[in-house]
């Protein structure tokens, strides 16, 4: 019997495994290994279709396998145990009709038919019940993201809410049907389903289905989107796909793009350009807007060097906790940065820093060395201000270190000087 709910919600018997957990376990035949899970063969016989094989790689050139379910007895993500005999029998491949989890569905984009929100399956919801597997619901939220890199235990400590992580599973009955043709994955596949929501789509969202298209999918996309859709989306890629897609472009196009840009987006986007083509396009807009994003662009390459502040707080290795506990408040009077403890040696060289709130919560006979953090995000004297702001937005510090060739502390920027900065000359 199928398992009996709308939202995949299993009962307290049920057992839950995540297909990225079952991807590549080896798979045992008396004990022995004789080849890694490939994928799971699907039967849709009911609103909760059912696993009928695994399909199983084999090394050396060996024949694959595809065994029934009803002969496994075990199951987990490092091992599969079956109950075979002999692998002759089973020396087959798929069905041509068959749906295969890994090949057919990772990775597709599906439909919330509830939200109309286009959503990248990275995880597949599994249940076991009285020895048979059914497939309950598709997973597209960002710790299943984690679990396909293989940072599971990452996920559990960034995500340690159960509800943040259903919030991101779609039952299985409120996807669209696989076409029965479906074949394996090719990016085609997705462009059919997209292509009539497209104009709907948050530029994000699109922005996101835009980096996995090949090039010529790309182009296509840009040519059907208007102008301010089109330029939307552009400010949402990231930088290697912005110069893919501008360069694929005609003049005229990318200089209508970036006319409805803000002057601070626009110099976003044109500074990932080699400065030659950055500047033909400069030449092409009306003099007024060309003069603010030029403005903008040579600000940005500023060096950071020039807004650095030595008011923070520097340590010797060696230093007990308790000292630095005690005496904080007169260490962090008229110091510009006090979130962090810069720990240096006697010749300036940045050894770890250490966060405000470890600090606190450390034993007090500690010495610094014991609680600092040795892999230290760092800035050097040649970088800009726009490699400081890339730097903030992707690891949400407040204040970055600067140092030189010789890794010497000559410096720390804070965050609130780089935004600060950043929104007096982008407006």
């Amino acid at each position: 019997m199928p398992v009996e709910h709308e939202q995949g919600g299993a009962k307290p018997a049920d057992r839950e495994i995540f297909l990225s957990d079952l991807l590549n376990a080896a798979v045992m035949v008396k004990g022995k290994k004789v080849g890694s899970l490939a994928d799971l063969v699907i039967v849709e016989t009911a609103r909760i279709p059912e696993v009928r094989f695994i399909f199983v790689r084999r090394p050396f050139g060996n024949p694959s396998l595809l065994i029934p379910f009803e002969k496994i007895t075990d199951i987990s993500h490092r091992r599969i145990t079956t109950d075979i005999e002999e692998l002759k029998p089973y020396e087959a491949q798929p069905a041509e009709d068959a749906i295969l989890l890994r090949d057919y569905v990772l990775d597709k984009k599906v439909l919330d038919l509830e939200e109309n929100e286009v959503e990248v399956v990275y995880d597949i919801r599994l249940v076991q019940r009285n020895k048979k597997l059914y497939v309950t619901d598709v997973d597209t939220g960002r710790i299943a993201r984690l679990r396909r890199l293989g940072l599971k235990p990452l996920a559990k400590i960034l995500y340690p809410s159960k509800d943040e992580r259903d919030d991101s599973l779609i039952s299985w009955t409120l996807i669209q049907p696989l076409p029965m043709d479906i074949g394996s994955f090719v990016g085609n596949v997705k462009l059919n389903v997209l292509k009539e929501k497209l104009a709907d789509m948050h530029p994000v969202d699109l922005a996101d289905i835009i980096e996995e298209l090949d090039h010529e999918q790309r182009v296509m996309i840009f040519s059907s989107l208007d102008n301010e859709q089109a330029s939307d989306t552009l400010e949402e890629i990231e930088p290697n796909v912005q110069r893919d897609i501008i360069a694929s472009l005609k003049k005229e196009k990318v200089v209508q793009l970036i006319n409805v840009m803000t002057p601070g987006q626009a110099a976003d986007i044109l500074s990932v350009l080699p400065t030659p083509d950055a500047q033909v396009i400069i030449a092409a807009l009306n003099p007024d807007n060309a003069r603010k994003i030029q403005s903008i662009i040579e600000k940005q390459e500023e060096r950071v060097i020039n807004f650095t502040t030595q008011k923070i707080l520097k340590f010797s290795p060696d230093t007990l906790v308790e000292r630095v506990q005690n005496d904080f408040p007169r260490y962090a009077r008229d110091k510009d940065v006090i979130m962090y403890v810069y720990v240096v040696d006697e010749k300036e060289t940045l050894l770890g820093v250490i966060d405000l709130k470890e600090l606190l919560k450390a034993e007090d006979q500690m010495h610094l060395r014991d609680i600092m953090v040795e892999n230290v995000i760092s800035l050097s004297t040649d970088s800009t201000l726009k490699e400081a702001s890339q730097q903030f937005a992707r690891y949400d510090f407040r204040a970055l270190p600067v140092t030189d060739d010789r890794q010497r502390l000559v410096g720390v920027i804070p965050y609130r000087d780089v935004i600060n900065l950043t929104h007096h000359f982008l407006e």
